[in-house]
């Protein structure tokens, strides 16, 4: 697609970015005081402060530009299945956040390593840390994407100032900016698109138009449930063992209030993804609509340019950079946390002081920003499979061992570990051979967690090997109830 000139939606997103970052830099000399501000924001998000934030951290490139590229391209409509499961998929989560809190914890890895030990804490970090990379290079892609189509600028060039621009902004504030700007980045992606739909949808000639055209070609894009109900049960599967696993949705829960607080926000992010849903699909039908021969990722960027007015069209450009900027930078303050926590503190300096942590903390932000750059310059390779190759590979080993640590008390550290590893290993090579009878991945491999996980257990025990040691200890019940008190 050829442009001329940048496009006035151009200097609307710039703006927008500008503000986030004069946010961050504000908050991080204001509240930024201990490292446990930059990680967890002082452990004292309310309820809608912490459904904005964990909203914001999943509502990010394949929640925008990608459900607009699958709607553009194989799954039509449903695509916004995507979003919507992702909706129940936190929802489920929510019966397991009284747990996470109550642990007093800081990182995922931190609780698997109480109860299996150093082993299984080690791979833990290891395949979270890689999954983070792949998620964080997902988002700067996305981003760049859009402002690829805007500005008319080539794609080396915008993705590289692009990682800027999130590191920078992630690198100044850690958690505590990071929960302020997604409180205005979610209302721009939610109130911004259910105000700029409708008008898009509009300028496309409305609803008869858009699907009149479609149907002329391939009438089956219009169906709900052109992605298969298979697929959507494993997706629900896929959200609800990713994200009660993951680091980046973990942390909000972590730094929640009190356990009341955790469960509340987390039912209130649940039902704001599921009225988000089928919104960016509609909007990459009426790219197919009018446009079958560009790009699938420009799909959204191009329905807006051509359809809405040019505030409108900046509106839906900055919607998107917000969610794709909060998930990358939600990404990015998860992937320090892991390192600093898991693996400086844990295992070359444990007795560093809190200030020395905060210094290595924006220090491995930017590192990391770099190491991402790397992997996002790779436009060949779709944003929604890298989005669910990092799910598959750090969810299906430790998924087990993680959840059914909390209630299983015959759990046995070899149980544990070998529900990692074995999950793990099952789940890479059922990818690998193309997840035969259309099984996700992430999926067989938690099945082959879950049974090794007790299998092992039960059979260690039967010959008398003491069960692990909990993963919530009286201790941490006791820090929870200080923490409640403050």
């Amino acid at each position: 697609m050829e442009t001329t000139g940048m496009n006035p939606t151009f200097y609307i997103v710039i703006a927008y970015m500008a503000v986030m970052i004069a946010i961050a830099l504000y908050v991080s000399f204001k509240k930024v005081k201990s490292s446990e501000d930059y990680h967890l924001a002082g452990r004292s998000l309310g309820p809608l402060m912490m459904a904005g934030t964990l909203a914001a951290a999943e509502i990010g490139g394949g929640s925008t530009i990608g459900v607009a590229a699958k709607a553009y391209g194989s799954w039509g409509l449903s695509a916004g299945w995507y979003v919507v499961c992702a909706g129940i998929g936190i929802f489920l989560v929510s019966f397991v956040a009284p747990f996470l809190r109550r642990s007093m914890a800081t990182t995922v890895p931190e609780i698997i390593g109480r109860r299996y030990g150093t082993p299984a804490h080690i791979i833990t970090t290891f395949l979270s840390l890689c999954t983070l990379f792949v998620a964080t290079a997902a988002q700067i892609q996305a981003t760049s994407a859009i402002i690829e189509t805007i500005s008319g600028g080539d794609f080396v060039t915008v993705t590289i100032m692009v990682a800027i621009v999130v590191t920078l902004y992630t690198m100044l504030g850690g958690l505590v900016s990071v929960a302020f700007t997604d409180i205005v980045h979610i209302l721009f992606i939610t109130v911004g698109m259910a105000i700029a739909m409708p008008i898009i949808l509009q300028g496309a000639g409305g609803w008869e138009t858009v699907s009149a055209n479609i149907a002329a070609t391939a009438p089956q894009k219009l169906g709900l449930t052109e992605v298969g109900w298979k697929t959507i049960i494993g997706l629900i599967l896929m959200y609800f063992m990713t994200f009660s696993t993951g680091q980046e949705a973990v942390q909000r829960y972590f730094a929640a209030r009190d356990i009341k607080t955790a469960r509340l926000g987390s039912f209130l992010c649940s039902a704001l993804m599921a009225l988000y849903g089928f919104i960016p699909a509609i909007i990459g039908l009426c790219a197919l609509a009018h446009f079958p021969d560009i790009k699938a990722t420009q799909a959204m960027p191009m329905a807006a340019m051509k359809f809405a007015p040019i505030m409108i069209a900046g509106l839906v450009m900055a919607s998107v950079v917000a969610a794709t900027m909060s998930s990358a930078s939600g990404n990015l303050i998860a992937s320090c946390t892991l390192f600093t926590k898991d693996v400086y503190q844990k295992y070359v300096n444990p007795n560093a002081s809190d200030k020395t942590i905060l210094f290595l903390s924006k220090a491995v932000v930017v590192v990391m920003g770099a190491s991402c750059l790397i992997i996002a310059l790779n436009p060949a390779i779709g944003i929604i499979e890298l989005l669910v190759f990092g799910f598959t590979m750090r969810s299906a080993g430790p998924f087990a061992a993680f959840i059914f640590g909390f209630v299983y008390k015959n759990a046995t550290v070899h149980g544990g570990l070998a529900a990692i590893i074995g999950g793990s290993i099952a789940a890479g090579v059922w990818q690998y051979y193309g997840e035969p009878y259309g099984v996700m991945s992430l999926v067989f491999g938690s099945i082959v967690s879950t049974i090794l996980f007790f299998t092992v257990s039960k059979i260690e025990r039967s010959m008398g090997v003491p069960a692990a040691p909990p993963a919530i200890s009286a201790e941490n019940i006791e820090q929870n109830r200080l923490s409640e008190l403050r």
